[in-house]
């Protein structure tokens, strides 16, 4: 690869925006639809497919009930019964999510 310093610099594409930088620039850039020649984005395409996945994931609850329901009844049954490894990592995600003050 070469690089060949006699090229001279290539203007970027226009932006839309007015080429006067003055007072009279800002005023067609706010007549605009901007209100203080500010720039403006404009999202399209995914926002259809972001609302359908949020309906979704609202149709599920945030608590299972009948799993919290059946882990209580095994507690104060005494049935239920946890592994160390379990008790170790439950411990462990504790305290990476709730250090000690």
């Amino acid at each position: 690869m070469r690089i060949d310093g006699n090229q001279t610099a290539q203007p970027l594409p226009e932006s839309g925006r007015s080429a006067n930088s003055g007072p009279a620039g800002s005023e067609a850039a706010s007549s605009a639809g901007s209100p203080l020649g500010e720039d403006q984005a404009r999202f399209s395409g995914g926002q259809g497919q972001i609302q359908a996945l949020v309906g979704q994931a609202l149709q599920f609850p945030e608590i299972r009930e009948e799993k919290v329901n059946a882990l209580r009844q095994a507690v104060l049954g005494g049935t239920y019964q946890a592994s160390s490894k379990q008790f170790a990592d439950a411990m462990f995600v504790h305290m990476l999510v709730a250090p000690a003050a």
